[in-house]
């Protein structure tokens, strides 16, 4: 049974974003992602299936849904409809928004994009100035997130993802000195993020620059 670990990055945060209705949706499905997968694939865990448990329902949480189904001589489909979703959880399917991830993100991203250039201030918070963390909390915080202050506490502010798994939003992480996390960005996409740095103020970076490479730390992904 494989398990989200605790350790640098780790637990969970409270963040998230619109898209259609359980009503229209109807079930959980490969691809969905967010707070509502996490349980689904929490109380799978619970139950000894072989999930990890990181909001995205790939074809890992695929197959356990399906081993569950089967197991509990339900229609075996790995989707979780209205009844796989009963004998999982013990309760009916909310009434309620079954949000997007990506969706989400997305806004994420479209408005870091908007302070490309903004110059960089040791401390600074606001898009008079912007150092690192200072960048991603505000940014999140127009989305109505909530952020630690330091790079090293907003990693521990979602769930951890390998870096072939990257998606756009993503918090991406970097220690100067090999050890400790001093630095963080936000990942757009196309091995690409956008930070605050020192020399350049927002702009853009490369994760397969040699400096980046060698400091890089990890990275967690927000979600509800």
């Amino acid at each position: 049974m494989r398990l989200a670990k605790h350790g640098c990055l780790l637990a969970a945060a409270a963040i998230f974003f619109s898209s259609v209705s359980f009503a229209e949706a109807a079930s959980f499905h490969l691809g969905d992602t967010g707070a509502e997968v996490v349980e689904i694939q929490q109380a799978l865990a619970s139950r000894g299936y072989d999930v990890t448990v990181d909001g995205d329902y790939g074809p890992a949480t695929k197959a356990a849904v399906a081993e569950f189904q089967n197991d509990n001589h339900l229609n075996v489909d790995g989707v979780v409809g209205s009844v796989s979703y009963q004998a999982l959880l013990h309760r009916a399917m909310p009434v309620g928004a079954h949000k997007s991830y990506l969706a989400g993100q997305s806004g994420i991203v479209n408005l870091a994009q908007q302070f490309l250039g903004v110059p960089y201030v040791w401390g600074g918070s606001s898009p008079n100035g912007f150092d690192c963390s200072g960048f991603v909390q505000y940014v999140y915080a127009q989305q109505g997130i909530s952020l630690p202050r330091t790079a090293d506490i907003q990693a521990t502010a979602g769930y951890p993802v390998n870096k072939e798994d990257l998606q756009p939003g993503d918090l991406v992480f970097f220690a100067g000195d090999y050890v400790n996390i001093s630095h963080v960005g936000i990942y757009v996409g196309d091995g690409k993020m956008i930070h605050a740095s020192s020399s350049y103020g927002i702009a853009y970076d490369s994760l397969s620059r040699d400096y980046r490479v060698a400091h890089y730390a990890g990275a967690c992904r927000v979600i509800n």
